[in-house]
């Protein structure tokens, strides 16, 4: 409780520190028996190009296929769901991710209280002929991890396949405890982040935030953005991105 009226949460035109002392749940077309708290939406005011949301889910909730050219990332936090896409179920626990195309008929039943990550985005389709993507699932935390520029204290699990495909990327990003980013970047691509472990500090333009499990941060194009790991743990996010894609069809 917060009674003289403050928070951790900060929104920017090209940045956004969502920390949970101000999540507000709520329903959400499609989910049934479920409630939603929306980090991250194209209402913001630099109008984000994707959706990432929190969904708690009881054992009797359900919920089916996204809107027409919408593509959806499930990562499951807390819980137990089916996914059936295809005539296939796939069983998914904590840990688990599925990455399901856009305009792809597939439903998601809750088998106990269940809390997912989603990333939404519409599909852009690219210049150059290629495949379309197909359903992915695994176990986010039994890929392999590639060192970041070299350095073993910072891994990569990348969970989605770096092809044409493709235009978005979601990976998990795990740092031992006192390993940063060896410099601020400043890139094209768009970031929604959840910290899923341990604790840090991230700057974002020029504004500095602690930042602990089950915060989240929206990082608009061309945002200076840098992490440190601190306190006794090590600090792992999942974080998306756009990717291989022509930058004016963005």
């Amino acid at each position: 409780m917060h009674p003289l009226g403050q928070t951790r949460t900060t929104i920017k035109s090209n940045h956004a520190f969502i920390a949970p002392d101000g999540h507000i749940k709520s329903s959400l077309q499609g989910w049934e028996n479920t409630q939603v708290t929306v980090l991250i939406s194209p209402h913001m005011l630099k109008r984000p190009r994707f959706a990432q949301y929190i969904a708690y889910m009881s054992d009797e909730s359900s919920v089916g296929q996204p809107a027409q050219g919408i593509q959806r990332v499930i990562f499951i936090m807390d819980g137990h769901i089916n996914l059936t896409v295809g005539g296939e179920t796939y069983d998914l626990s904590e840990g688990y991710f599925a990455y399901i195309p856009a305009d792809t008929n597939h439903s998601i039943n809750s088998q106990s209280n269940s809390k997912l990550l989603v990333f939404e985005k519409n599909y852009v389709k690219p210049t150059l002929p290629t495949d379309y993507p197909k359903v992915v699932t695994g176990n986010a935390w039994a890929v392999d991890g590639s060192p970041f520029l070299g350095d073993e204290s910072a891994l990569v699990r990348t969970l989605l396949p770096d092809t044409l495909e493709f235009d978005m990327a979601v990976n998990l990003f795990t740092f031992q405890t006192g390993t940063a980013l060896p410099f601020v970047e400043t890139h094209i691509m768009e970031h929604g982040l959840y910290l899923l472990e341990g604790q840090g500090i991230y700057r974002l333009d020029e504004s500095w935030y602690p930042i602990q499990a089950g915060d989240a941060i929206w990082m608009g194009s061309y945002c200076p953005q840098w992490f440190c790991a601190i306190g006794k743990t090590q600090s792992t996010y999942i974080y998306y991105k756009d990717i291989n894609r022509d930058v004016l069809s963005l």
